[in-house]
């Protein structure tokens, strides 16, 4: 009798214990859950974000490919969406970024640009605006920017020390007050001087697809510009066979190949 009795008690003693764990467990679930809520966006450019397919659908997408039609020939660019290694390819060069170097296979010696300049450079622009949630960016006010008589609200984006090639570039995103879709993205150029500049370049979102629930742009507008004020527009850059995906591209596919060069700045 003592040892069923002493038996009965074990039993009730471990299903305490086994009551008392459950809590933790859900505990767990909710910590895990809390580390996936996003940091705090300004609330216009949280309603920028949904109206654009929302920043979880974008998270959850991993490789970003397209295709920019040029004389020269198409150029297709291949983006990790998590790392920002890339991959650019054209008829007569290739040039990526393999997550430590930037690098180019020019064996004809035609390319006259600067590969380390444009590293993500064209990405960032057609990744808008979820690139705007990226660590380390600061928001702040700006003035409405007017064009063709319509006022389109705007915020300010700069970076902290150390973000980036170019960390004291600014951007400005201006958009739509009644649909909260992007309109406009002004932006300077620091890469060569290192300086904070007031020369702001605009571009105009206008034309919009849908890939995957996500709404990304068809093309992008260069204008003509006198500080904010907007002038005649220059011939649209088209993105074409734009690919989303949510798995990664084979090992490797970022790396540099035989007979590509390391590019460093000069």
């Amino acid at each position: 009798m003592k040892q069923l009795l002493s038996l009965l008690a074990l039993m009730a003693l471990l299903a305490c214990k086994q009551n008392v764990k459950e809590p933790k467990t859900e505990q767990k679930e909710e910590v895990t859950q809390t580390k996936v809520i996003a940091k705090n966006y300004p609330e216009a450019l949280q309603k920028v974000f949904e109206t654009h397919g929302g920043l979880k659908n974008w998270k959850e997408k991993r490789t970003l490919s397209y295709t920019m039609p040029k004389p020269s020939g198409d150029e297709v660019q291949t983006i990790d969406l998590y790392s920002r290694k890339e991959r650019i390819e054209t008829p007569q060069i290739a040039m990526g970024f393999d997550g430590t170097n930037v690098w180019l296979l020019d064996e004809k010696a035609t390319y006259k640009g600067d590969p380390l300049f444009y590293r993500n450079l064209m990405f960032y622009f057609y990744a808008m605006p979820f690139v705007l949630a990226d660590d380390g960016i600061n928001y702040g006010e700006t003035e409405p920017l007017e064009y063709d008589g319509k006022s389109y609200p705007g915020i300010r984006i700069d970076y902290d020390s150390g973000v980036g090639t170019s960390p004291k570039d600014e951007y400005y995103l201006h958009y739509d007050p009644e649909t909260y879709q992007m309109a406009w993205l002004g932006y300077t150029v620091t890469y060569r001087s290192g300086e904070k500049s007031d020369n702001v370049k605009w571009i105009r979102y206008n034309d919009w697809m849908n890939i995957d629930d996500l709404v990304l742009p068809k093309a992008l507008i260069w204008h003509d510009y006198e500080g904010k004020k907007i002038k005649e527009a220059r011939e649209p850059l088209p993105f074409e066979n734009v690919i989303l995906g949510s798995a990664p591209k084979p090992e490797g596919f970022y790396n540099m190949p035989k007979n590509a060069k390391v590019v460093t700045k000069q």
